[in-house]
């Protein structure tokens, strides 16, 4: 059965004269003329029965059902564009792995990590982009996420399994200037009379260690607060606190100096950090071995 399909490059000049409302500065956006441009748009409308734009003194104005259309257009032109680079970027290779993962996580642990990745099957390419949210993976084109959370949230992401990496450590660091002279670790009590750093996605965090190490601190929920634990590690580089943030996520920062651990009294909590996956019939061989070679590189550096 033939598809109710426009040809790409009429879609291709109705994007670009709606993102511009312009067929003049869409013709030269596109290398073509004016007059093709509107032969194309004329076309379009002519096989959807209905005006995209209305003609006024001043050139054009999307119609409400052409703005709609526009926007929708405009989204699967994108995800074309994205899937022919992806064909492209993984000529001769064993697959792509597109993958969304938690921020932080990315940049501080799995990028450092991928030259390992790399030397192991050189065919493999990552792609990364950021999810911190479940989402539904049919309506992406995801093939994997690295997630942070509970167990319970893993388990509540419909149509998906889900494959336990490494649980949440926390612990307090700080620049080693904060900690005098001596720069040594310090007592949980003596964390409490420290500028505290919060992080405002986990506004309790601190309190929870406070409980655990059996110390009231008045002022566990004052300070500064950073969306990021990036945010948070680079203010605690900086001298202005102490942070409470996973040691995954600073091992760098640690092995340079920058940060010191200010009370060596780790915090195992309730979040780990996951692979998932959805379930299907075939899973593609390029995330089978990622998957194989996460879970070992996981291990080897946090079990």
């Amino acid at each position: 059965m033939r598809r109710k399909i426009p040809a790409t490059h009429t879609l291709l000049c109705f994007e670009a004269a709606a993102r511009h409302e312009s067929y003049t500065r869409a013709a030269h956006e596109l290398a073509l003329t004016q007059s093709a441009v509107s032969r194309q748009v004329a076309a379009l409308e002519e096989y959807l029965g209905q005006p995209l734009f209305t003609r006024t003194r001043h050139g054009v104005v999307l119609t409400p059902r052409g703005r709609e259309y526009a926007a929708q257009v405009a989204d699967r032109l994108l995800a074309l564009e994205r899937d022919t680079l992806n064909a492209m970027s993984t000529q001769g290779t064993q697959g792509a792995v597109r993958l969304a993962a938690v921020p932080t996580f990315a940049t501080r642990w799995l990028i450092p990590h991928l030259p390992q990745l790399q030397a192991l099957h050189p065919d493999i390419v990552v792609h990364i982009e950021t999810r911190t949210r479940p989402f539904m993976f049919a309506d992406t084109g995801f093939d994997a996420a690295l997630y942070a959370g509970t167990a319970d949230q893993v388990a509540n992401w419909a149509g998906t399994r889900a494959t336990l990496l490494v649980s949440e450590e926390v612990v307090p660091v700080c620049a080693p200037s904060l900690l005098g002279p001596t720069q040594q670790a310090v007592s949980p009590h003596a964390v409490s009379d420290l500028p505290l750093l919060q992080q405002s996605t986990r506004p309790f965090g601190w309190s929870q260690w406070f409980d655990a190490m059996g110390v009231t601190a008045a002022h566990a929920l004052s300070g500064p607060r950073y969306e990021l634990f990036s945010m948070t590690a680079t203010a605690a580089i900086h001298g202005l606190g102490v942070a409470l943030v996973p040691r995954l996520l600073i091992e760098t920062e640690l092995q340079r100096g920058d940060l010191v651990i200010a009370c060596d009294q780790p915090l195992l909590g309730q979040r780990a950090y996951y692979l998932v996956t959805p379930i299907n019939d075939g899973e593609p061989a390029a995330l089978t071995l990622f998957r194989q070679w996460l879970v070992g590189a996981t291990k080897q550096t946090h079990g």
